[in-house]
C-alpha cells in the first residue's frame, strides 16, 4: 500500500495562470464530475493532463470497449500541462544523451518519432477539431552570451553524421532580424517545432476521451494505492483497475520507488498585455518560439493574441519531493523575469506584465523521460522525468503506457525508454542541500557570463555538478573551459506535463 498526499489541492480559476483562464472562457461552463462511488476499471489512468489524457485516447483507440477510467486531483490541464510555455519540440536536441541511454539506431528512432510527433499534434487538432492555436513557427535555439555560443554544435554534428539535418545555423545579424533583438550572438533553427496554448490543448485532450468512452472524474486526487489489489483510493470512492498508469508528472516524486528518480524544480511564466503593433515593428512575425543556452534557461514566443509569454526554469526545488503550491508564483520570482524579458525582448520593455504564474517539471536525471512498473502483483506503470519538454513528447508517453496498460508487445512497449529508472539522485537532504548550492552557482556563473564578466574557478566547478542535460562538461575538460551542452532547463514545455 502506497499513501500519497493530495496532488494539486482545488483552486481558484485565477490561480491557474493565463493559459487555463482563456481556455475555460472559451468553454463556458464546463462540468466537473467527481469520483463519488467504488467503480471498477479495465484501466485507471491517474493524472488529467497530456500524458494521462493521451494515454486515455490511445488505449481507447487500441480497446474501443476497454472501460478507461481518468482521474484527475483538480481540473484536467490545471497542473502543468496547462501552465507551460506551450512549446511543442522535439528530442534532437537531446540526440547525444538518447544514443547514451538507449544507443545509436534506438536513440536515432526516438529522435525521428519526436519529431514525427509534432506533426502528429497537428494532425490531430484538424481532425478533432481542438483549437490548441497550434502554429508550425520552428524554434530558435540561441546564445545570449558568449559563454554559450556553440552550445548546439554537439546535437548538430551527432544528428549530421547520421544522415539528419534538423537544425539550420543562424548568424547574429539574421537572428537580430528575425527576433527584433541584439541580445543573439548565434544559434540554429530547428523548423518541425510548434507552439500552441497548452491549456486549450489539454481540455481538448478531455473533450475527445470523454467523446471516446473515457469516464474523466476531476477534483478526485488519489489518497491511497494498494500494489495488490490495484484499488485506487480518493476522498470520496475509489476505483479497482485491471491496470493502472500513474501519469502525475512531478507529484509522482511522492512514489517510494521515483522519489529519488525525479527532482522537482519550479519554472515561473509571465505573459505581456496584447502588443503586437510592437512585436510587428521588431520583425519578429514568423511565429518563433525562442529559448537560450542557459541552464536557468530562458524561453519565449509570441501568441495569436499578439502576446509574448516569457519564462525561465530552474527556480526553485522541491524538498524530499515536496513543494505544493509554492512553485505556483513567486512575486519576487516574477519580478526578476520581468527585468529578464527587457534585457532579452527590447519591444517590450514599455509593455506592462499581465500574468504571472508558475509550476513544478519533473527533472530526470538525464533530462529525458522513462517509463516503467512498479514493484506489486497489480501492474502498476508510470511516465514520469520530462524535464519540460512534454508538450509534444507526451503524445509518444500516451502510446507507451497505452501498450503497457493493455499489456501489448509492441514497438511502443518494447521502446528504449521503457527501461524503468534511468537513474537516481543523491537520497536527502544531500540532494536538497547540494542542489541549492550547485544552484547558486549556477545563477553567479550565469548573471556573470550575461554581463561578459569572469567567472572563478570554483564557481564553475560547482556548477559544472549539475545534472547531465543541465550543464555538460566534455570528457577530458576542464570545467573552467567548458561550455554548455544541450539545451538546459525547459524549453519545451517548461512547466511541462508530460507536459508544466
Amino acid at each position: 500500500m502506497t499513501v500519497l498526499r493530495p496532488a494539486i489541492p482545488h483552486r481558484a480559476t485565477g490561480q491557474y495562470g493565463l493559459w487555463m483562464g482563456q481556455a475555460l472562457a472559451a468553454e463556458g461552463d464546463p462540468s466537473v464530475v467527481e469520483l463519488r462511488e467504488e467503480i471498477a476499471a479495465d484501466v485507471c489512468i491517474v493524472g488529467g493532463g497530456f500524458t494521462g489524457l493521451w494515454t486515455a485516447i490511445r488505449t481507447l483507440e487500441l480497446e474501443p470497449s476497454a472501460r478507461v477510467v481518468v482521474l484527475e486531483a483538480d481540473i484536467c490541464g490545471s497542473g502543468a500541462s496547462g501552465r507551460n510555455g506551450g512549446m511543442a519540440l522535439s528530442w534532437w536536441p537531446k540526440l547525444e544523451t538518447l544514443i547514451e541511454r538507449v544507443g545509436e539506431e534506438e536513440g536515432l528512432r526516438l529522435a525521428d518519432l519526436s519529431e514525427q510527433a509534432i506533426g502528429d499534434l497537428e494532425a490531430f487538432c484538424a481532425a478533432e477539431g481542438v483549437d490548441a492555436e497550434l502554429r508550425r513557427g520552428g524554434w530558435l535555439w540561441t546564445a545570449t552570451s558568449r559563454a554559450q555560443l556553440g552550445a548546439w554544435e554537439g546535437a548538430a554534428e551527432a544528428a549530421e553524421r547520421r544522415g539528419r539535418r534538423p537544425f539550420e545555423r543562424v548568424s547574429a545579424q539574421e537572428l537580430r532580424e528575425r527576433t527584433g533583438s541584439p541580445a543573439h550572438l548565434g544559434g540554429v533553427f530547428e523548423a518541425s517545432a510548434a507552439t500552441v496554448q497548452p491549456a486549450r490543448l489539454a481540455r481538448g485532450l478531455r473533450r475527445v476521451a470523454i467523446e471516446r468512452g473515457a469516464r474523466v472524474l476531476e477534483r478526485s486526487p488519489m489518497l491511497e494505492l494498494d500494489r495488490e489489489s490495484g484499488r485506487v483510493r480518493t476522498p470520496h470512492g475509489a476505483v479497482t483497475a485491471g491496470s493502472i498508469v500513474l501519469a502525475t508528472n512531478a507529484w509522482l516524486a511522492g512514489v517510494p520507488e521515483l522519489r529519488r528518480a525525479v527532482v522537482p524544480l519550479s519554472s515561473d511564466v509571465i505573459a505581456t498585455a496584447p502588443m503586437a503593433e510592437q512585436i510587428s515593428r521588431s520583425g519578429w512575425t514568423g511565429g518563433e518560439s525562442l529559448s537560450n543556452s542557459r541552464l536557468m534557461v530562458h524561453y519565449y514566443r509570441t501568441t495569436d493574441d499578439g502576446r509574448i509569454v516569457f519564462g525561465r526554469g530552474g527556480g526553485g526545488l522541491g524538498v524530499l519531493g515536496r513543494f505544493g503550491d509554492r512553485f505556483d508564483y513567486a512575486r519576487r520570482r516574477a519580478a526578476s523575469i520581468e527585468r529578464d524579458l527587457a534585457l532579452l525582448v527590447p519591444a517590450a520593455r514599455d509593455v506592462p506584465v499581465a500574468a504571472a504564474w508558475g509550476g513544478a517539471v519533473d527533472r530526470s536525471s538525464d533530462g529525458l523521460p522513462f517509463f516503467g512498473r512498479l514493484r506489486g502483483r497489480a501492474p502498476i506503470h508510470y511516465g514520469a522525468g520530462f524535464s519540460g519538454n512534454g508538450v509534444a513528447p507526451s503524445l509518444i508517453a500516451g502510446r507507451v503506457l497505452g501498450s503497457l496498460a493493455l499489456g501489448r508487445d509492441d514497438e511502443w512497449s518494447g521502446c528504449g525508454l521503457a527501461g524503468g529508472i534511468p537513474g537516481r539522485f543523491p537520497p536527502e537532504p544531500v540532494r536538497f542541500l547540494g542542489g541549492v548550492v550547485v544552484r547558486e552557482a549556477v545563477r553567479r556563473k550565469e548573471l556573470r557570463e550575461d554581463r561578459g564578466a569572469s567567472v572563478d574557478g570554483m564557481t564553475l566547478r560547482i556548477a559544472a555538478l549539475a545534472p547531465s542535460g543541465f550543464f555538460k562538461v566534455s570528457k577530458g575538460e576542464h570545467p573552467e573551459e567548458a561550455r554548455q551542452g544541450e539545451p538546459a532547463g525547459s524549453p519545451g514545455g517548461p512547466v511541462g506535463d508530460g507536459g508544466a
